[in-house]
């Protein structure tokens, strides 16, 4: 369930019209709706506290860091997973309490690993044994003991698209599961090093319960040899992935994942982290955006936009799908057009649907890319030098603006000039460039919705 619906035939955030976002703020912007980041999170957890479980939800921030999103949800009792420095700043910077952070990804650094000890994180996975050694170091040098997960891979195929799968034995994320026992063995001799937790994760957009029953079931058999071993393991972290619908999908509701979780794990007593991303901010946000032209041709119709692959880049990358609806409500006979829909990128990537039936558009017409909250402003880029697109997020009656537009000032100034450039005919202005330094790129003049 979302918090996008048609009212009076203009499709609203909660109590915002979606036009008036775009008069407002211009197009292409995000549009996040508060109600349903509470909802989905509220969703989840509760259904984990039925089953008897005693869980931690730690929202995995890679999914959306808007600190406005993180903070909505550190609000409601959220902890976080992190996959970066920069990403752990995020979350203590949206208050999300230090205790509740766990710190995942195979690449961290040696500084990285400082600043999260030194914070007093959760717990650190741990995803290699060069990993391991490493951050024994770090803990020593710090004379502190580094709690830690040590993330199996249990070679189970999630059934997802290649580029997100993460629990087959070809992935780079995790130890082998037929090695996870000398992994916990020399964990557990290495000074500054507390293992108490396994971690898994198989990876995004699950829509079947039966990989996560297959690589839990491995991680209980694990846990009880392990135990055996000496090695009290305290925790578990089972990770994220579960789906939400963007097209046909019909993914496992909350409540029926608890129950597998409880059937598989809950017997070994375990407090456990999860970490839903997509599942709490997907359906939760939109990328609105306007008709640029409708393009005849001799084979397709084109509907070229203003939002472009740089804005969101999961059709072009993972051929994602995204419901396009829009944002002034079709009659129930209107005709329909087979439209490639595209942006204004140069690159034939940037086309977010091909032949998509969709009421007939024209230039000036909004529209919204549904389901766009997850993996959407995160991803995006300034190719093209298109800077980068606003971020608002509704709540009720009220909208703010939780990002602001980029500016060409900005984009410009990331830059820096080599000096032997500039030696013979002087420093480059960006004020000449860009002349008023505060000004934002042109919003989109209103068409027929605005």
């Amino acid at each position: 369930m979302n918090h996008f619906d048609y009212r009076d035939g203009v499709l609203h955030a909660e109590d915002v019209p979606l036009a008036r976002i775009a008069e407002e703020v211009g197009t292409p912007v995000y549009v996040y709706s508060t109600a349903t980041l509470e909802r989905h999170y509220r969703v989840f957890a509760d259904a984990f506290a039925a089953h008897g479980l005693e869980a931690t939800v730690c929202y995995a921030v890679k999914a959306n860091s808007n600190l406005a999103v993180i903070r909505t949800l550190a609000q409601r009792g959220a902890g976080a997973d992190v996959v970066s420095e920069g990403e752990l700043r995020r979350a203590l910077a949206a208050g999300v309490a230090p205790e509740k952070i766990v710190f995942s990804g195979v690449g961290k650094t040696a500084a990285e690993m400082a600043f999260a000890i030194e914070t007093g994180i959760a717990q650190i996975n741990v995803e290699s044994l060069a990993e391991l050694e490493l951050l024994s170091q770090v803990s020593e040098s710090l004379g502190a003991e580094t709690r830690i997960a040590i993330r199996i891979n249990p070679d189970v195929d999630a059934k997802t698209h290649a580029k997100i799968s993460t629990g087959k034995k070809e992935n780079k994320f995790g130890i082998d599961l037929v090695d996870a026992r000398d992994a916990f063995a020399k964990a557990a001799a290495l000074p500054g090093i507390d293992p108490v937790s396994i971690a898994v994760h198989i990876g995004s957009q699950l829509t079947e319960l039966e990989p996560y029953r297959a690589a839990f079931e491995r991680v209980a058999e694990l846990t009880r040899t392990l135990r055996a071993d000496g090695i009290a393991i305290a925790h578990l972290d089972l990770g994220g992935g579960l789906g939400i619908p963007y097209g046909a999908e019909e993914p496992p509701p909350p409540d029926a994942y608890a129950a597998m979780v409880a059937e598989t794990v809950g017997p070994l007593g375990c407090p456990i982290m999860l970490e839903p991303g997509r599942m709490i901010v997907g359906n939760a946000g939109v990328l609105l955006t306007r008709t640029l032209f409708v393009k005849p041709g001799r084979e397709k119709t084109f509907l070229i936009v203003d939002a472009a692959m740089n804005d969101l880049i999961r059709p072009a990358l993972y051929d994602g799908h995204h419901a396009i609806r829009p944002v002034r409500e079709a009659a129930s006979d209107a005709p329909s057009v087979a439209y490639d829909v595209v942006g204004p990128v140069c690159e034939t990537g940037d086309t977010f649907a091909v032949a998509r039936p969709l009421p007939e558009m024209r230039a000036g017409d909004l529209a919204v890319f549904a389901s766009a909250g997850a993996y959407g402003a995160v991803m995006a880029s300034t190719y093209n030098s298109r800077p980068l697109v606003p971020e608002v997020l509704v709540k009720g009656e009220r909208y703010a603006v939780v990002r602001p537009r980029q500016s060409y000032q900005d984009l410009l100034g990331l830059d820096r000039m080599a000096d032997w450039l500039t030696e013979a005919d002087g420093p480059i202005s960006l004020e000449e460039a860009s002349p008023d330094a505060e000004s934002e790129p042109p919003r989109r003049a209103a068409g027929a919705d605005g």
